[in-house]
């Protein structure tokens, strides 16, 4: 608590001294004497911010004046009416140099007068040198150098550098410059003027730089900027922000230590509209057989640059109507070259097409620290901070980069089909090139645009290995994945991300698609050979996509619709081909009780069918609760068929599929054991009646057959897929008559016509067949859902003793009054 104390009494303390302080150094007087032939003249003006409501005033000679003018041989004493002068008035030093007229005062330019005898005031030294245009001036500054700064920016410590040049009567700003930098010397001709600003704190009693007699330069300056280690230096064109002069041209000369590297490049540039001429940089590069190398500045810069070098910025002649403006900034980085930079990678992509890789930075968050470049170099020598390399050529590269994880790979390849008789069937490989791989980069992404005639052709995609897809629930843990979406303009449509290690066979998908393989590990270079997806180019269909799925035995397989969370787009069909091997049952599974759909126009339906009998449940997803979870001895279909949603009120599917061993039921035991045994009896019963029937022939002649047109002949046959059944095959079917004798009156009613025999009528089954998806019903009815199961033979399909081709009839032996054959055909059915 004591040293509590002791500490706010000493701030009150300091408080009241400063008070103090700034009381008599208002009240107290200045003297200022400028010595005959000085060219020195002092101003002490208004500063530049707006004054205080509370006036402040110089006094000299008991006068109140708002400014001081003092000339050589003059002297003057003043005071202040206020006690924060430094808040109302600034104090400016000119000093005139007379090249022309005489010999210049070459050496380290004095402070004069010194700071200890000007005023507690904003402080600006200004000297003006003028020369001849042949007579060159050097500007050297001493340690800590100086250091560029752009428009809007200060310097930490307030003390600023403002240089500038003069070409003829017209003033050229060189630039502002702060303390601590690379910049060691400017060196212009036909003049100089520098101004150095000090703020009213600062106690600095030098000038810090000296003026030297060179030759013509034979341009508007040349700067200096030396390195003593790891760095950079931003650097700008004479008048920058405004535009160079016209015509003009001039230099940076870099010193950089054997053992660095350098590279350059460009931040921010405008070009003129030249009328003669051209605007470029030249470079100077220590070891170049081409010196000086030119460059326009829209070309990517040198890098990895050992030793020395000059570069030079040329303007040109503009237009009088149009002129433009030029300027440029730009960055020189210097720092250690890396392993990397030493070694040369042969990137071929000669025998590729429609191709293109980019090296490029990973978005990182900005440092206030110096952070060494990292940088892409084509040929050793062009480096940039990004490089795209096409195929049709060989591309040699290195990098300059103390860490290669800065910098990730991202590819797109383009593989498209215009003529459907040409591709049809055909496949391409979607694999990441091994010249790709072996880069020591980070792939992020690499992209397949696959592009096929409209209304034409459609995409299968098979994996290497069968792909999971990803959910919350089942997340990929992969070192990569598959993105597949739309690539048809105008249609936001995603498959969703695949990843190996699942149970999804193929994606088949309607029309233009890319498939983005997007890495998330370095590893991803030992799971390389997992990666691998064939595309081939297919007769078109006209959903969206078809998955075909194998469940695995030991995990649920996890399926969504595409667009997750967005919804699936309006009017489109989505179907999962589910297989089910025949030792094994399907257990599916609905995540939600509703999709949540609510359509604007049409019905939203889904439809579940199995393959093999053809028995199919229809449910309305805007109506219905999704239906229970349910067994599936074959395999089966799921199809969702969206209505255009209100807006919000999205279709998503989500559902998964388990497998487990098949398992005899007690209910299928009873029913076979029940069925037995009145299979046995029914074969007593015709034994017995067999032999009866055997005791009882006598002068029985051959059988006799009735012809009955409505029976159907044919053998009963597998139906073709997406095939109509026997509908319209021609059918026969004929009434035998076991005995020797026929009592044709027992085939006559009351009436005493004859009966027509007992046959029914094939109605053929519409629905789709095994390796078609299910089609959706209208989509403009509202009927009710139709549910149609395995155990029930369908409506249309007659019992198997109706398909049999002949069928056998025993009439009584009582009477023998009709002849052996009625003559009388039967009706076609329908007639």
């Amino acid at each position: 608590m004591a040293g509590q104390n002791c500490g706010v009494t000493i701030a009150l303390l300091g408080v009241l001294l400063l008070g103090a302080v700034r009381l008599l150094r208002g009240a107290e007087a200045s003297e200022i004497a400028l010595p005959h032939g000085s060219s020195i003249m002092v101003f002490i003006k208004p500063g530049t911010p707006p004054l205080p409501v509370k006036p402040c005033y110089i006094i000299s000679s008991k006068r109140h004046k708002t400014s001081l003018t003092i000339k050589p041989g003059e002297k003057e004493v003043f005071s202040f009416s206020c006690h924060d002068p430094e808040n109302h008035f600034v104090v400016e030093i000119q000093k005139n140099i007379d090249c022309m007229s005489g010999p210049c005062p070459f050496g380290e330019v004095q402070l004069q007068p010194s700071t200890s005898a000007l005023p507690t005031l904003n402080r600006t030294f200004i000297w003006e040198v003028k020369a001849h245009k042949s007579i060159g001036l050097e500007l050297q500054f001493a340690i800590p150098r100086l250091r560029q700064i752009g428009p809007g920016e200060s310097c930490p410590d307030g003390v600023t550098h403002s240089i500038s040049g003069r070409i003829d009567a017209t003033a050229v700003k060189i630039g502002t410059f702060c303390s601590n930098g690379t910049v060691s010397r400017i060196k212009m001709q036909e003049g100089v003027k520098m101004a150095l600003n000090l703020p009213w704190f600062h106690n600095r009693n030098v000038s810090g730089f000296s003026i030297a007699n060179r030759s013509s330069i034979k341009r508007l300056c040349i700067i200096e900027s030396v390195f003593e280690g790891e760095g950079s230096a931003t650097l700008m064109s004479a008048n920058y922000p405004d535009g160079f002069p016209e015509d003009e041209l001039m230099t940076w000369q870099f010193v950089i230590p054997a053992h660095l590297r350098a590279s350059v490049s460009f931040l921010h540039f405008n070009v003129s509209n030249c009328e003669k001429k051209e605007e470029r940089v030249e470079y100077y590069i220590p070891g170049s057989t081409t010196n000086p190398e030119v460059f326009r500045l829209e070309d990517k810069q040198p890098g990895n640059m050992a030793g020395n070098f000059n570069l030079s910025l040329q303007g040109c002649d503009q237009d009088a109507q149009n002129p433009g403006i030029l300027r440029l900034q730009f960055q020189v980085l210097v720092q250690h070259p890396q392993n990397e930079s030493n070694k040369i990678y042969l990137v071929d992509l000669s025998n590729e097409q429609a191709m293109s890789l980019t090296i490029e930075p990973r978005p990182i968050k900005l440092s206030r620290k110096f952070v060494p470049g990292c940088f892409v170099c084509l040929d050793s020598r062009t480096c940039s901070t990004n490089l795209t390399l096409t195929s049709g050529s060989k591309h040699k590269i290195s990098f300059l980069c103390d860490n290669l994880t800065r910098l990730w790979m991202n590819a797109e390849k383009t593989i498209s089909c215009m003529d459907h008789r040409y591709c049809h069937r055909r496949s391409h490989s979607l694999q990441v090139p091994g010249d790709i791989l072996q880069l020591p980069v980070q792939l992020h992404d690499f992209s397949w645009k696959l592009l096929v005639p409209k209304d034409r052709l459609s995409l299968a995609l098979v994996p290497a290995q069968k792909l999971q897809q990803h959910t919350q629930e089942k997340v990929c843990n992969t070192s990569f994945s598959y993105l597949v979406a739309s690539a048809v303009p105008g249609q936001e449509l995603y498959f969703g991300f695949f990843c190996p290690g699942g149970s999804i066979e193929q994606i088949q998908v309607k029309q233009n698609i890319s498939v983005t393989l997007r890495t998330f590990a370095p590893s991803f270079r030992q799971e390389a050979t997992r990666q691998g997806l064939t595309v081939s180019f297919i007769p078109f269909f006209k959903e969206e996509g078809i998955f075909t799925v194998t469940p695995d035995t030991k995990n649920k397989v996890y399926l969504r619709s595409p667009n997750w969370d967005r919804g699936l787009p309006s009017l489109t069909s989505v179907s999962w081909n589910i297989s089910v091997p025949s030792n094994q049952v399907a257990y599916l599974t609905f995540l939600k009780e509703r999709t949540g759909v609510v359509c604007q126009t049409g019905r939203a339906f889904m439809i579940i069918q199995e393959q093999r009998s053809k028995a199919e449940e229809i449910f309305s997803l805007e109506d219905e609760v999704l239906p229970k979870p349910s067994f599936h001895h074959h395999s089966f279909w799921v199809n969702i068929s969206n209505c255009s949603p209100v807006s919000g009120k999205q279709l998503d599917l989500f559902f998964w599929v388990l497998l487990t061993p098949r398992t005899m039921d007690l209910t299928v035991i009873i029913i076979v054991v029940v069925g037995g045994g009145a299979l046995l009896l029914f074969a007593l019963g015709l034994i017995i009646c067999f032999v009866k029937k055997k005791k009882k022939k006598k002068n029985k002649g051959p059988p006799v057959g009735i012809y009955n047109g409505n029976i159907n002949t044919q053998m009963p046959m597998q139906p073709k897929k997406c095939q109509k059944g026997r509908k319209d095959s021609d059918s026969h079917v004929y009434d035998v008559i076991d005995d020797t004798m026929v009592y044709g009156h027992l085939l006559q009613d009351s009436n005493g016509s004859f009966l027509q025999p007992e046959v029914d009528t094939y109605r053929p089954f519409q629905g789709p067949t095994g390796d078609c998806p299910p089609s959706p019903p209208p989509i403009c009815s509202r009927a009710p859902t139709a549910k149609l199961t395995t155990d029930e033979p369908s409506p249309g399909f007659p019992a198997e003793s109706e398909t049999e081709p002949y069928t056998f009839s025993h009439p009584n032996n009582g009477s023998t009054d009709v002849p052996l054959l009625d003559t009388h055909e039967p009706e076609e059915p329908g007639e």
